[in-house]
């Protein structure tokens, strides 16, 4: 009942009523960026598969500029990251715009976190199952080593959480990202880079 109904009610109500609290410190952030990222403006969005592997437009704030060199490729990371990007990435910040995402319903607060869609075709069957419920803007694979494990340790546990998704999972969740937050633990700037691990979807 919980993962059928209750789940998404109290998605919706936190990310609304967070939004509306956050409302100052969003727009602080977006009128900053607009300017730090020199016209390359404030949100990133890309396309990321959700439940059952639907593709939507992920929102996140943007911290890096679009600067490219004179053959017209884009800079590396480590030179277009603006300082407030640093900011937001390290307090997470950068990821509050998802809570767009949640009261669209194409995310939950909590859930396996959303890759690129061209890894859809590596996931065994078992690691498609990460796609039964909406993914999260934290997850269980994150408050349990994030980058510190390997991926297919990760898919197991996005695909535990999947089976044992429950309120109170939720909340010890949410605690520990919190914690974590606090402490400037496990910080993840990409974690859409599966070709360093290997990963090839049958492990």
């Amino acid at each position: 009942m919980y993962k059928r109904f209750f789940k998404r009610f109290l998605d919706f109500w936190i990310a609304l009523i967070a939004l509306i609290c956050l409302s100052p410190l969003l727009l602080v952030v977006t009128v900053w960026l607009h300017f730090a990222n020199k016209g390359a403006g404030a949100f990133f969005l890309q396309e990321r598969p959700g439940k059952d592997a639907k593709i939507f437009k992920i929102i996140k704030f943007k911290t890096m500029t679009d600067e490219r060199d004179a053959e017209g490729n884009l800079l590396p990371n480590d030179k277009r990251i603006t300082k407030i990007g640093n900011i937001l990435r390290g307090t997470s910040i950068d990821e509050l715009p998802q809570l767009i995402n949640v009261l669209k319903g194409d995310m939950a607060l909590i859930g396996p976190r959303p890759l690129m869609p061209r890894y859809l075709k590596l996931y065994s069957p078992e690691q498609a199952r990460r796609h039964d419920v909406r993914p999260g803007i934290t997850g269980w694979a994150q408050v349990n080593g994030r980058n510190n494990i390997s991926w297919t340790d990760k898919f197991k546990l996005d695909v535990w959480y999947v089976d044992h998704c429950s309120f109170c999972l939720d909340c010890k969740i949410i605690y520990k990202t919190i914690v974590n937050v606090i402490n400037r633990k496990d910080i993840e700037y990409d974690g859409n880079s599966l070709n360093s691990e290997g990963f090839n979807g049958h492990n």
